[in-house]
């Protein structure tokens, strides 16, 4: 059987250690790839994927993951409401869902990092960041008993399905400019910025001795991630959220829930360098 992660470009993503790492635990005959697709040609990629009887799914990146949302026959619940994918499932009656594992990937890395609820009383969390991943992180943030959530974006007209997401969610959004970032103080930041493109921000960003999550993992420590530690916060790697969303897209395409979770989840650790848990 196949499964792939599929992105433009792709040749720097993790997914295929930690799913391959996962597989050869499970002892599945998987084969798992990365596969550069242009977005030009990605309708008449899946297309041609529907009528190969190998596949068990995809793993989706940038810049896929809204634009695979028509070329699939169902979404899940959490995919319908954000309007983006990170997964694709090839079912047995040839048809494909669509599901967003991103959500529980930031849960999860949150969680590890010591996170288990926000508090009402302290400052709203703060996003770096309006695209696919934002969107994620508002619903493991709702989940996590946030009931307000501030946005920074360089392009405050530019808020795409922010709006929307936020009101099925009924949380409160606040959309701010990356030019009020000086001052501001927030006790959780998430960065869902591009690698580098955070670099400039330093000197508007206060630490604050809270927690900060930066997705972007290349290079790792980040310059933000660096800038928020030295001022007493706690940082977490991208590769957690990545790891933690995988675990999710393992059990999906195979099947299999298996009961050492931790053992599943240790040699993922292993094959991207993250301590186990």
């Amino acid at each position: 059987m196949k499964a792939a992660v599929i992105g433009h470009p792709i040749a720097h993503s993790k997914s295929p250690a930690l799913h391959r790492a996962a597989y050869r635990w499970l002892e599945l005959e998987v084969e798992y790839s990365a596969i550069d697709v242009p977005p030009e040609d990605l309708a008449q990629f899946i297309a041609r994927l529907r009528s190969e009887p190998v596949w068990l799914g995809l793993s989706v990146t940038m810049p896929h993951k809204a634009a695979l949302v028509p070329l699939v026959d169902e979404l899940d619940v959490g995919a319908r409401i954000l309007g983006v994918l990170n997964t694709v499932q090839f079912r047995s009656d040839g048809s494909l869902l669509g599901s967003n594992t991103d959500v529980l990937g930031i849960l999860g890395a949150l969680r590890h990092a010591g996170l288990r609820s926000i508090d009402p009383e302290s400052a709203p969390p703060a996003i770096l960041g309006g695209g696919g991943t934002t969107l994620a992180a508002l619903a493991a943030l709702e989940l996590l008993g946030a009931s307000a959530v501030q946005i920074y974006l360089r392009d405050t007209t530019k808020v795409g399905a922010l709006h929307a997401v936020a009101a099925e969610l009924e949380l409160e959004l606040e959309i701010r400019s990356l030019g009020e970032l000086p001052g501001q103080r927030p006790g959780l930041l998430l960065s869902t910025l591009p690698p580098r493109a955070a670099d400039s921000l330093l000197g508007a960003i206060e630490p604050t001795g809270g927690l900060l999550l930066d997705v972007a993992y290349d290079p790792w420590p980040s310059a933000l991630a660096k800038h928020w530690q030295a001022g007493g916060g706690t940082v977490v790697s991208g590769l957690e959220m990545l790891l933690y969303q995988a675990v999710e897209q393992v059990k999906l395409f195979t099947g299999i829930t298996p009961v050492d979770q931790s053992g599943l989840l240790n040699v993922m650790c292993d094959s991207i360098g993250l301590a186990n848990r």
